[in-house]
Order: C-alpha cells, then sequence, then structure tokens
C-alpha cells in the first residue's frame, strides 16, 4: 500500500519580540540637550535697573511694619500689582570670642520661642532698626540688650535680603569681636536663654538640620567661610 503523505502542519510566522520599555521615552530634544555639556556664563548688570510705581496704597500699619499694594511697571515692561511689606531693616549680631581659639571661636547664641515658626529656635542676636538709626549702633544697642556682651571691635559681615518676593527688609550682619560680658535688658516681651557654643560645633548643628533661622545660617555660614581665608 501506498505510504501515507505526512501531514505537516502550518506553523505561524514567529513575530519579533517587543522589548519592554520603562516610563515614557525622552523627546529627542531633549535627549540630545542633556549629553550637551553646562557652559560657564555671565549674568547682565541689571543693578541700576528700577521698577516704575504707577500707584501706591497704604493697606495695613502695625507697629513694626507697614503694607503697602503697589501697582508697577517692571524693568522688563510687565505690569503686575504687588502687596510689599515695608520694614525700617534689622540688624544681626555674629559675636565670636577668639580669645581661647581663633580657629574655633565661641559663638553667642540665643533660644527663644518664636510663634510665627511655632516652636524655639537657636537663632544669632538680632533685632529692628528704629527709624533713622544708624545700623552700627542698632547692633551695638542690640547685642547688651539681649545678651549682655559688649565689643570693642566691630566690621560688616553681610549684608542681604530675607525673602524680597515680598518683604523690603533687609538685614545687616555685623561682625563683634574683643568681647566683655555685662548685664543685660531685653524687652518685657523677650525670654531668651542665651549660650557661647564654639563655630565648629554650630556648623555640625546646621548639617544636621537643628538651625532653621535664616539670618543665622547666613551670617554662620559666611563667617565660616571669612575665618578659613584668613
Amino acid at each position: 500500500m501506498p505510504k501515507a503523505e505526512s501531514k505537516k502542519k502550518n506553523k505561524p510566522a514567529q513575530q519579533p519580540e517587543k522589548k519592554k520599555i520603562s516610563g515614557k521615552k525622552e523627546p529627542k530634544s531633549v535627549a540630545k540637550a542633556s549629553k550637551k555639556r553646562v557652559l560657564e556664563a555671565s549674568l547682565p548688570d541689571r543693578s541700576s535697573q528700577k521698577a516704575t510705581v504707577l500707584s501706591s496704597g497704604l493697606s495695613y500699619e502695625g507697629p513694626l511694619f507697614k503694607v503697602f499694594t503697589e501697582q508697577v511697571r517692571e524693568p522688563g515692561g510687565k505690569e503686575a500689582r504687588r502687596d510689599i511689606i515695608r520694614h525700617n531693616g534689622s540688624v544681626v549680631i555674629l559675636a565670636a570670642d577668639t580669645s581661647k581659639s581663633r580657629k574655633d571661636p565661641l559663638i553667642i547664641m540665643e533660644q527663644q520661642y518664636r510663634h510665627a515658626a511655632g516652636q524655639y529656635l537657636i537663632e544669632l542676636p538680632a533685632g529692628k532698626l528704629e527709624a533713622g538709626e544708624d545700623p552700627m549702633e542698632g547692633a551695638q544697642r542690640e547685642l547688651i540688650e539681649e545678651t549682655g556682651y559688649r565689643a570693642r571691635k566691630w566690621s560688616k559681615l553681610v549684608r542681604y535680603f530675607a525673602s524680597p518676593g515680598f518683604l523690603g527688609e533687609w538685614m545687616q550682619v555685623f561682625l563683634a569681636e574683643d568681647l566683655t560680658l555685662g548685664k543685660s535688658a531685653p524687652e518685657e516681651d523677650e525670654h531668651i536663654d542665651v549660650a557661647a557654643i564654639p563655630l565648629s560645633k554650630l556648623l555640625k548643628m546646621i548639617d544636621k538640620g537643628k538651625i532653621l533661622d535664616g539670618k543665622t545660617l547666613v551670617g554662620v555660614t559666611t563667617y565660616a567661610r571669612k575665618l578659613r581665608g584668613r
């Protein structure tokens, strides 16, 4: 008998395996841009450019500051409404005792409760200026009132704006050296703990997130950098 023809099974053609892709593909422009090196560039000098105030009105006046609502045309030509807190300015004092160690001086620090922050904060001594008060004289007054310390040597350390998006207040940090201790005279609503802490310990506290006050972060780190450059 003739051999039965073997039945051949028609196997479906194998489809190429699809590669699994995790996430979305970056656009070519982004992928290409990410390969480019960051090039050094300088910023244009715009220090002389000011906004034009079209209108200004007092919205609130309190014992510490005033709030103005202003319509302005900014240097780029954009018109905007801005609510601005106006303040006489503040002084901050970094009082350093180098009598035991010039490389790791003791820094006079305060601890007080800040209701706006909802907690106790560790800070450099500071205070607001009276209208027309000389910043150096204000710093000398605040150091005595809050800590009792006096300094024979004073110099400017750094000046900055704390929150320029809505706050016109600037802060001048002074370096006070050659200290002597006297009697403090804090205001009635001030309850302040005062301590002398080594600079090295303060820097460790900053690294651990134990110091959250902006003026203290600026003052201490600026002083530490300056000290290293001596």
